[in-house]
């Protein structure tokens, strides 16, 4: 684990850590998952099913691709009234925060003239759930509910089949957050198949939700041809403590997010070189009792660091320039510190309030920019599907009004045709 000291004015030692993120993708990777984009447009199902066998070591036939109602229904006669009580509550308070951010179609009328928008969700969405040995019900909650809030009318989840089919958690979650369509279909090839269509898996206009690097590249290869969420990288927490912070509380927390992935990134900034010695003791020592020890190992070996900044003013500054997934305030006064907060995925205040409770229950949506993307993005909300379409009214003599300056400009841009379409309108002035 890194350990660094950073002065006024001295943040060079970041440039190392914030690049050490970056998810290094080899050129052999981008060129096999465009061919499986390109067998996958080309034979459609038949090519879903041969990568499918190849990758997942499943044997389907097209029949198959597509889970049944009486699947969901078996699926839920596995999972036990106290996880089906949890989803539930879940569902509830990620509806409740997302229902109140849907934006309405606006109109704004002056004499002669009427400007708006409306806003429309898309027609269908396609949700990918990762899939194998994990298994992520919130992660269906958190990519379902926005577009069900949004109104999307077809909602499609794709997810890895794994050698004793689809969990049923997975399959009951899909269930409680209203997905229209199941198919036990994984990798780059699912993608494919919500962006181009095959005979079983008819085409989405947008594609949401997190996966592996092959997930990660074939999204960026279809963007345009459909629309996606973000490229979704590992998992990052950044922990700002001062000296009266826990340190059981910031290890604990650093490993909640270490466990994740082995590239997960896990930081703590702090003013207190001893609050920071502490928590290398803490992280050291709850390590053990970790079921998934070895993966959170190498995590925070290869990409935790432990700042020691002068005050936690140049903490919040710090954070900033490495723009986090996740940001943790433990200090003394953390409502104070929210108004030099510029770039973090999601803002975790106080004590009483760790990550993992924006990953399950609070409401607020855990798919977060991650890798620096917090600079410049925002988190899934509604907003990602829906669209807005601009509306112009102008009567004749608004048009009139308006013409001279319309003829102007295009003339300078060598448009005549543009101002011809006013002039066969309007008067001469």
């Amino acid at each position: 684990m890194r350990k660094i000291r950073i002065g006024n004015n001295c943040y060079e030692a970041l440039n190392e850590l914030i690049n050490n993120r970056t998810r290094v993708i080899s050129g052999k990777s981008i060129e096999r998952v465009r061919q499986i984009m390109d067998r996958v447009r080309s034979d459609g199902d038949r090519a879903v099913i041969e990568f499918t066998g190849l990758y997942d070591g499943v044997k389907l036939t097209a029949d198959q691709l597509r889970v049944t109602d009486a699947q969901v229904s078996e699926a839920y006669k596995e999972v036990d009234d106290d996880f089906l009580r949890a989803l539930r509550n879940a569902r509830d308070n990620i509806y409740k925060f997302h229902t109140g951010r849907k934006e309405r179609s606006w109109f704004d009328k002056k004499e002669g003239i009427m400007l708006g928008q409306m806003v429309n969700p898309v027609d269908s969405a396609g949700v990918y759930v990762p899939g194998g040995t994990a298994c992520y019900p919130s992660s269906v909650l958190m990519n379902t509910i926005p577009a069900k809030v949004a109104g999307v009318k077809r909602i499609v989840m794709v997810t890895p089949p794994g050698n004793k089919g689809i969990k049923a958690e997975i399959l009951v979650a899909a269930a409680e957050a209203g997905v229209s369509e199941i198919y036990g279909v994984g990798g780059a090839q699912a993608i494919a198949a919500l962006a181009y269509g095959t005979e079983s898996i008819p085409a989405v206009d947008k594609i949401v939700g997190p996966g592996n690097v092959y997930v990660a590249l074939a999204k960026r290869l279809v963007f345009g041809d459909v629309g996606i969420d973000m490229i979704a990288g590992p998992s990052e927490v950044l922990v700002i403590a001062d000296r009266h912070a826990n340190p059981v509380f910031a290890a604990a927390d650093m490993l909640s997010q270490a466990e994740h992935d082995e590239r997960a990134c896990s930081i703590l900034v702090t003013d207190s070189e001893e609050l920071m010695k502490k928590v290398e003791g803490e992280i050291i020592k709850q390590l053990e009792r970790l079921p998934r020890k070895e993966t959170a190992r190498r995590s925070i070996e290869d990409y935790g660091a432990l700042i020691l900044v002068k005050d936690i003013r140049k903490a919040c500054a710090v954070a900033n320039m490495i723009a986090p997934e996740h940001l943790e305030l433990m200090v003394t006064e953390p409502i104070e510190l929210l108004g030099c907060i510029r770039h973090a995925g999601a803002v975790f205040i106080g004590d009483y309030s760790p990550e993992p409770l924006g990953d399950y229950i609070a409401g607020p949506n855990h798919v977060l920019p991650t890798g620096g993307t917090a600079r410049f993005s925002s988190p899934l909300g509604v907003e990602h599907f829906m669209k807005k379409t601009n509306l112009i009214y102008y009567s004749y003599a608004a048009l009139n009004d308006a013409a001279e300056d319309i003829t102007k400009l295009a003339e300078v841009e060598g448009l005549s045709a543009h101002g011809s379409a006013i002039h066969v309108r309007c008067k001469k002035k």
